[in-house]
């Protein structure tokens, strides 16, 4: 019998050290993974083969103390000082109706960094991911913790996917295949993920930084036509504009950047909406170009994986709620969903550190706390029009805020 245990023990960590030694290869060392999404001029952020941020390069640091090899080795393996998250999360999933008001915009979070905003007769999904894993290798890889706010069948048809870059858990082409063979929608990304997406037949319009599409150019209109619809369902009277943030994308490794990472603002008849999509803080110089297309009624900004050792506050590819929250001024936008928590363990934080810090950072601000409240994946929010964001007293808890972990 011991002799059995020793040789399943040495089994697991034989295969343990193989599933290492290949998620090492695929990120290290085989050029035969890179792939050319895009190919167009040179540009402020395009130097003819790679995007990258013009206001700094995405670092990615140790822990202090230790080497970045050994560092990656332990994360991979799980061997690591992360806060315990939960096995699972109790979601009582939606059903949303089919339409909002004409006037009306109600968002629902499922989950990540996927939500359903409908707005005047439109439905929109954000990044929309319903896989169990986040990975190209399932089931190796973040596992979903919480399965989705809506259950896919209960999803009204979808008319417009905003997709901001191809990393696995904001590019799922499992679900993405389904929602185009279901619905057909309209998706709308970035430079070179279209390639992607088209690999699997999936159709996408792919824009730059600073680039417009109107939906009546997406549905075959002329791109500048006069929108009168019968009925405002699934009416094209919006218009998407990819706009900057500070990210990056790959898919394998070796094709680090080939593709564009943006945020997007979308003009409807009921009011703007900002997705910031996955970014990092860079010189917050994005966030005012978003709004220079008018007033927001709704914005969707992370809060979570910002942590990846232990007291960290800030990381170069991802905010956490300090910045968010300096987002959700700089924007000036009215009311504000947090986003990419609680669904994937990607990073160190608990699973409830980002929504417990946002408020401790909302206090700090002065700003009430319904204006960015985190919701329960599943729940649905009504967003009231757009008001002024009232500052109030402000009331900084420096050390509440860094007790968390």
């Amino acid at each position: 019998m011991g002799r059995l245990v020793s040789i399943v023990r040495g089994a697991g960590i034989a295969l343990l050290f193989a599933v290492i030694a290949l998620c090492l290869a695929v990120t290290i060392v085989p050029p035969f993974l890179d792939r050319i999404y895009y190919q167009g001029p040179v540009s402020r952020h395009y130097d003819g083969a790679h995007f990258f941020n013009p206001d700094g390069a995405i670092d990615v640091p140790a822990p202090p103390g230790a080497s970045r090899q050994g560092f990656i080795a332990r994360w991979l393996i799980g061997n690591d000082d992360r806060p315990e998250w939960p096995l699972g999360i109790a979601v009582k999933p939606a059903r949303p109706a089919p339409f909002a008001a004409p006037r009306g915009m109600v968002a629902t979070w499922v989950g990540h960094a996927t939500v359903l905003v409908q707005a005047a007769g439109l439905n929109i999904l954000t990044d929309p991911i319903w896989s169990d894993y986040a990975s190209p290798l399932p089931p190796l890889g973040p596992k979903r913790i919480a399965r989705p706010g809506i259950k896919f069948d209960d999803l009204p048809k979808i008319d417009l996917i905003l997709l901001s870059h191809n990393h696995y858990d904001h590019m799922d082409l499992p679900t993405l295949k389904r929602l185009w063979e279901r619905d057909r929608p309209k998706i709308v990304t970035s430079l070179g993920n279209d390639s992607i997406l088209k690999a699997h037949g999936i159709p996408a319009t792919a824009l730059d930084w600073g680039q417009s599409v109107s939906g009546a150019a997406l549905n075959g209109l002329a791109p500048q036509a006069v929108i009168q619809c019968g009925s405002y369902e699934h009416c094209p009277d919006y218009q998407v504009h990819v706009t900057r943030n500070h990210h990056w994308g790959s898919r394998w490794g070796a094709d680090r950047n080939r593709a564009l990472w943006s945020s997007f603002v979308i003009e409807t008849r009921a009011g703007n909406i900002f997705f910031a999509g996955d970014t990092g803080a860079g010189d917050m110089g994005w966030p005012m170009q978003a709004r220079r297309y008018g007033p927001i009624r709704l914005a969707l900004i992370p809060i979570g994986a910002f942590r990846f050792w232990k007291g960290q506050m800030r990381s170069d590819a991802h905010i956490g709620p300090l910045q968010a929250v300096d987002v959700f001024q700089r924007l000036g936008a009215s009311t504000a969903i947090p986003i990419h928590w609680g669904t994937f363990r990607l990073s160190y934080e608990q699973w409830d550190t980002p929504p417990r810090m946002l408020e401790l950072a909302l206090r700090c601000a002065g700003i009430a706390r319904k204006r960015f409240a985190p919701l329960r994946i599943g729940q649905s929010l009504p967003v009231p029009t757009v008001s002024a964001v009232p500052i109030g007293p402000k009331r900084c808890d420096d050390r509440a805020i860094r007790a968390l972990e």
